[in-house]
């Protein structure tokens, strides 16, 4: 692990005032990780972000005990919130989906982003699994859209209400999803060019939409 660089890339985002930095998440090398490096990267930044900024820990995976084992770590070392990602190549139904992220959520005292991303998993977050797992756990509190499909992000909020985050998990559907309803993005592009897109997202929310 090229822990200088690591250290650099992180305090360029808190420099450029993005809200939350997310350490192994599904882009990059994480599921090549072993168990001790994947927490060793969800601490490092919590240490180099020095409650500038949030940081919320990739800890999902297809194994439930294992999405539970790293969340748990991620929450020992200090994380903020996790981004879980629907289990992938198994393809559970529905009622997997939902028994995999109740037990994550019943395992962890942070804030749990669920992350439906279909062309990685073969399979998406129902509308109303997510709906049925908000009634359930108090703890789920955003989703990480990347379908592609704006049509899903209206059906979310017109589901879910206000008090639940929609975050585009794609970068350039960042302002169509917020126009119907989003909040943000979780953006890759943010890793080289982390001001310009804070800004983007603080002006379309602004109402600024021509600046945006």
């Amino acid at each position: 692990v090229d822990e200088a660089a690591f250290k650099h890339l992180v305090k360029a985002q808190v420099k450029a005032r993005v809200a939350v930095v997310v350490p192994v998440g599904t882009t990059g090398e994480s599921p090549t990780l072993d168990y001790e490096e994947h927490i060793q990267l969800i601490e490092r930044p919590v240490e180099f972000a020095a409650g500038k900024i949030k940081v919320s820990a990739g800890t999902g995976g297809n194994s439930t005990s294992e999405a539970i084992y790293l969340t748990q770590g991620a929450e020992d070392v200090g994380a903020d919130a996790t981004l879980q990602v629907a289990p992938y190549y198994n393809k559970p139904t529905p009622e997997g989906l939902f028994q995999h992220f109740r037990a994550v959520a019943k395992g962890t005292k942070l804030p749990v982003i669920l992350y439906s991303i279909p062309g990685r998993c073969g399979i998406e977050i129902s509308v109303q699994t997510t709906r049925r797992l908000t009634a359930e756990c108090a703890n789920i509190v955003a989703i990480k859209e990347a379908g592609g499909n704006a049509d899903r992000v209206s059906q979310l909020r017109a589901a879910l209400g206000d008090g639940f985050t929609i975050l585009s998990g794609d970068d350039s559907l960042t302002l169509p999803f917020m126009s119907v309803g989003a909040d943000g993005v979780v953006s890759v592009a943010s890793n080289i060019i982390p001001r310009e897109v804070a800004q983007m997202v603080r002006a379309f929310a602004s109402g600024k939409i021509t600046e945006a």
